[in-house]
């Protein structure tokens, strides 16, 4: 192999990568390329995004408050209820002591 022939060899290994790199340059900016149309869309979802996740904040505040207003609407209606069923309890032994007098004056009503 002479001189010439190697400096053909190593001339066209050098353009054959030069080529490779090339070409393969290209491929890697065609798969990794982000056009204006994604973009757009990107920041569109981007704010849809940020919409979602402050209506969701929302709800969960509402949803707080809701819990808590019927939790101390339960509470108050437990509380009346415990009061009520206590005045029951005391109107009924009322009751019965006004029916046992009752039956004890007609018993002394009938004897005499």
């Amino acid at each position: 192999m002479d001189r010439t022939s190697l400096v053909v060899i190593i001339s066209i290994a050098f353009f054959l990568t030069f080529l490779a790199g090339w070409v393969l340059r290209w491929a890697y900016g065609r798969l990794n390329s982000v056009n204006s149309v994604n973009v757009s869309e990107i920041d569109d979802l981007a704010n849809r995004l940020h919409e979602a996740e402050e209506a969701r904040d929302q709800a969960m505040t509402y949803l707080q408050q809701r819990e808590w207003e019927l939790t101390n609407k339960m509470t108050q209606t437990e509380a009346e209820l415990a009061a009520a069923m206590e005045g029951l309890g005391a109107a009924r032994r009322e009751s019965g002591e006004l029916q046992a007098r009752l039956d004890v004056f007609e018993g002394q009503q009938q004897a005499s």
